[in-house]
């Protein structure tokens, strides 16, 4: 009986492991395509997986749109190629006159090449930019004034704020803006709740309410100790190890304390009250300036002890904030990439398909939004890592371009095969090395 909900998890990771690849994959072959198109370059096949087709339609600019078994990737054939990669069917080529040479991606002019080569990784970053601006553009961001916009649950004995109160003070001190009240909390010993003056139906009354940021599970990070202990969103941690805690910054304190060692936390959920154990795991986190910090986390992030009135956000605004998270996961990609080189940080931070399935299955186990926002995460990482100069990836096709364009003609068939010899063996040694990560590392 205990293979029955093993097999369900396993079978529900699966599922959002596929489920987010087609959605990349899709996209980003999708790219190749349509610019393949608009720049004159006829698509043979566009397929969704590999292996036996499943399904398959020939639409009327004789294009073969197909969905095959095996759903772990996908690729577009073009007029002239001999396979999925792009290499050159020398014969077709020969056999097309001089019209149709122009309609295959070996006889197209070296722009349109170009073009159609780069779409793919473009199509990914211009996905997750859209994903990460549609979450700001419906969930709007926090005002500046301290005005509560709703209830989170809590428990009865924690006494809370009502919507539409506008804080003034907290413990005797003034409050101008939303920041000033963590500002303030910061130098404040925690308590179960603290003395506020509100504004409250156009009165100003004294309250007793909760630290600002209480010990509230906001996100679970996907394969971290607290998704290991079950740990869920709006969780709210009491006590560490029988300690009561009244703010995140304690618990962030006690899991520091630790250095590894396990501890039991006792929560309130929506009315219950139980407690799990969980041991910290040794984490390298990305800092703002490009490095990396090592620290004992449990993988949560922290949540506020009420909602805050929210204002919506113009598209420019929007897609500035879809373009800053993009730039980011590059940069931390390639910190990170660089600081694991260097053994700076562990190598166990490259995650292979065992890995990166594990955390499409958490992050859709926690909510449709926590598996968009993972896909937006993904689909950069995808898109950065065929943008690598490795022969077999864009990237290397790229290279490939940018020499002819120096040189005025392409590297010979021959040289180009032992270049993709090469880059097939390291990016296979590299799926390699990332799954023997996800095998040993802890």
């Amino acid at each position: 009986m205990d293979l029955i909900p093993q097999f369900g998890g396993i079978a529900f990771t699966l599922v959002a492991f596929v489920a987010a690849l087609s959605i990349i994959v899709a996209i980003h072959e999708y790219g190749h395509y349509i610019v393949g198109r608009w720049t004159g370059i006829h698509a043979e096949v566009f397929s969704l997986g590999f292996g036996p087709v499943l399904f398959s339609r020939t639409d009327r600019r004789g294009t073969r749109w197909q969905i095959a078994a095996l759903p772990f990737g996908g690729y577009v054939k073009f007029l002239g190629d001999a396979d999925a990669a792009s290499g050159k069917d020398g014969a077709a080529i020969d056999a097309l006159d001089a019209g149709e040479r122009r309609r295959s991606m070996h006889g197209a002019p070296l722009w349109a090449r170009a073009l159609t080569v780069a779409a793919g990784p473009v199509f990914n970053f211009i996905l997750s930019i859209l994903v990460f601006a549609a979450f700001l553009a419906f969930t709007g961001r926090a005002v500046d004034e301290p005005r509560v916009g709703g209830q989170v649950a809590l428990p009865a004995d924690i006494a809370q704020f009502q919507a539409g109160d506008l804080i003034l003070t907290m413990e005797g001190q003034p409050v101008g803006a939303f920041s000033d009240l963590f500002d303030i909390a910061a130098d404040l010993t925690p308590a179960p709740t603290v003395a506020y003056t509100v504004e409250r139906d156009g009165r100003t009354q004294g309250i007793e309410a909760a630290f600002p940021l209480v010990p509230l599970v906001q996100s679970v990070a996907p394969q971290s100790a607290a998704i290991a202990a079950g740990l869920r969103q709006g969780d709210l941690i009491r006590a560490v190890n029988g300690e009561a805690i009244y703010a995140f910054r304690e618990l962030r304190e006690a899991v520091d304390a630790a250095d590894g060692a396990p501890l039991t936390l006792s929560l309130w959920r929506a009315g219950e009250e139980l407690d799990v154990t969980l041991t910290p795991r040794r984490t390298d986190l990305p800092l703002a300036d490009g490095g990396f910090e090592t620290r004992w986390l449990i993988g949560v992030t922290g949540g506020l002890s009420f909602e805050p009135v929210r204002e919506g956000v113009g598209p420019w605004t929007a897609l500035e904030y879809g373009a800053s998270q993009t730039l980011f996961v590059v940069q931390s990609s390639l910190s990170g990439l660089w600081h694991m080189i260097t053994g700076a940080i562990s190598s166990c931070n490259l995650q292979g398909p065992i890995g990166i399935a594990e955390t499409s299955g958490a992050a859709a186990s926690q909510g449709i939004d926590n598996f968009i926002w993972f896909v937006a995460v993904l689909s950069t990482a995808v898109g950065l890592l065929n943008l690598f100069p490795i022969p077999v990836l864009d990237g290397g096709h790229l290279v490939f371009h940018a020499y002819e364009a120096v040189s005025g003609k392409p590297p010979s068939d021959k040289v180009l095969r032992v270049f993709m010899t090469i880059g097939l063996t390291l990016l296979l040694s590299l799926m390699l090395f990332a799954l023997t990560n996800d095998i040993f590392c802890p």
